[in-house]
């Protein structure tokens, strides 16, 4: 056993009771939490235009400090952009992490000296826990990979802007610069599939132990070293051991990624954005990531099919309950408060909180009241996929409300196939079945003759991977939606097969 793999089982021991510490204290680690923040930003232009002085409980907060997305905070940002201090938070940012939004054009998202640390030390920690449970220290001296965006930054007024994945990979600890791969040269690379070519001439030889990214894209990785070796990926590196993924569920892609390796790897779920580093999966055999209540954030949630009523109830960690779709919003140490990130979670635990990401509060399909989610069709899919032994690549779904034929409206799944299903009708009626048996409201308009039965439209191969490059969102952080409620998707992939 190297020093190394020893100094690592202690540290996991240490980490995994300090977290054990605040995740059996959860109420009081998010009191906590909430005063620190509203004490620190209280004299900020903030904290001053929401009488954070006077903010004592989280009924004054919420009372306070309305709820925004980005576009509701831009004015502040902005500021914060233009080189102005103590707006959100006390000074400037680090770093400005830049996404593309939908609305918003470029995002620029803070981050602070106060919360770049708990993005590291979630990411550190997932592996400790991991660790600690396994015991297997195997891979802590093999090579690691992380499929990221280029490290390079550009400069606003003096802070440094790039992407998340690339500001970190300025943080990966010196006792795993030797192992990290791809080089920096490689990294930097800006063209996605010139990138992925790079990392698997690197790659192709060397003693790969752990692997992680966004799915799709350590897919296409995979599916390339495996065309330039004619091997799975667990015979090309015997030493694999450890996958860790995040930003899509995985679930629909286990089956592919099964084939692919060849062998069963452990795992590790993430969910990480620019705006958090929000929860990991700290146990192998119990559903769900551990919701990071220590981490410099304070969460509020909103039951969603509440969020859109004109005084939606916030509810504190203490008042969630197991299996209900709610929308998070969080208030950081980087200055974003009562933020609706987006997304919707269900909790699978609530002793200690763990949770899964059920989808976006903007992606859904309810052109008929059915009010389908992200979590509805990644279960349909990987339900039917295992029954029929189908391989999927990726899939989007989105309402026909007008098909051109007549007839019924229906949702139109795009699915692009690993190896085309002998039976395409089994397939649609068990994606079907699973919709019918999650969603009532899908399950009545099936009977009631006011929707038909879904309709799959076959994707060729690298259709999705085209589509995304030609939005110019290919690889990187960047994922395909799952569920679109107009056709701006749909036709566009219509459009790309119909050429």
């Amino acid at each position: 056993m190297s020093l190394k793999t020893l100094g690592a089982k202690v540290f996991a021991k240490r980490i995994r009771k300090k977290i054990n510490k605040w995740a059996v204290n959860p109420v009081k680690t998010q009191e906590k939490v909430f005063h620190n923040l509203i004490n620190s930003a209280s004299d900020t232009a903030f904290g001053k235009d929401h009488n954070f002085e006077n903010i004592k409980t989280f009924s004054d907060f919420a009372q306070n400090v309305p709820i925004r997305d980005y576009e509701g905070l831009k004015k502040y940002v902005n500021r914060v952009v233009d080189g102005e201090q103590n707006i959100l938070w006390p000074g400037k940012p680090l770093y400005f992490a830049k996404t593309s939004g939908t609305t918003s054009g470029a995002k620029y998202i803070p981050l602070t000296k106060e919360s770049m640390p708990t993005h590291i030390r979630a990411a550190r920690n997932a592996i400790l826990c991991y660790i600690a449970e396994s015991g297997n220290t195997n891979f802590v001296d093999g090579k690691m990979i992380f499929l990221q965006g280029s490290p390079e930054m550009d400069k606003k007024n003096g802070i440094l802007v790039g992407r998340l994945s690339g500001i970190v990979a300025h943080y990966v600890p010196k006792y795993l610069q030797k192992n990290r791969m791809p080089s920096w040269e490689t990294n930097c690379i800006e063209d996605w599939e010139n990138k992925v070519d790079a990392i698997v001439e690197e790659t192709v030889n060397e003693n790969m132990t752990v692997i992680s990214g966004i799915p799709p894209w350590v897919q296409m990785y995979f599916e390339k070293l495996q065309q330039k070796t004619n091997k799975t990926i667990g015979e090309l590196f015997k030493g694999f051991e450890l996958f860790i993924y995040g930003g899509v569920n995985f679930e629909p892609y286990k089956r592919t990624f099964e084939k692919l390796i060849g062998r069963k790897v452990a795992g590790i779920e993430l969910y990480p954005a620019s705006e958090g580093f929000f929860a990991f999966q700290d146990m192998q055999n119990e559903k769900g990531m551990l919701l990071q209540l220590d981490s410099g954030m304070f969460y509020e949630f909103i039951k969603a099919d509440e969020f859109f009523e004109e005084n939606p109830k916030r509810l504190t960690i203490g008042e969630v309950e197991k299996g209900i779709n709610y929308v998070m919003l969080i208030s950081t140490n980087a200055g974003l408060w009562a933020y609706n990130v987006g997304d919707t979670v269900m909790f699978t635990n609530t002793s200690p909180y763990r949770i899964i990401v059920s989808g976006r509060i903007k992606h859904f399909i309810s052109a008929f009241g059915e009010h389908v989610i992200g979590k509805e069709v990644d279960q349909a899919i990987k339900e039917a996929s295992e029954t029929t032994g189908t391989l999927i690549n990726d899939f989007t779904v989105a309402p026909q409300v007008n098909p051109d034929q007549g007839g019924l409206p229906y949702h139109e799944w795009f699915i692009e196939f690993k190896e085309t299903p002998d039976n395409l009708e089994k397939l649609v009626i068990e994606i079907d079945n699973s919709l019918r048996k999650q969603n009532s409201y899908y399950n009545d308009l099936i009977d009631g003759k006011i929707l038909s039965t879904l309709k799959i439209t076959q994707v060729p191969q690298d259709g999705f991977k085209n589509y995304m490059k030609s939005v110019g969102k290919l690889g990187g952080q960047n994922k395909l939606p799952r569920l679109s409620n107009d056709r701006n998707i749909a036709d566009a992939l219509v459009a790309m097969i119909d050429k």
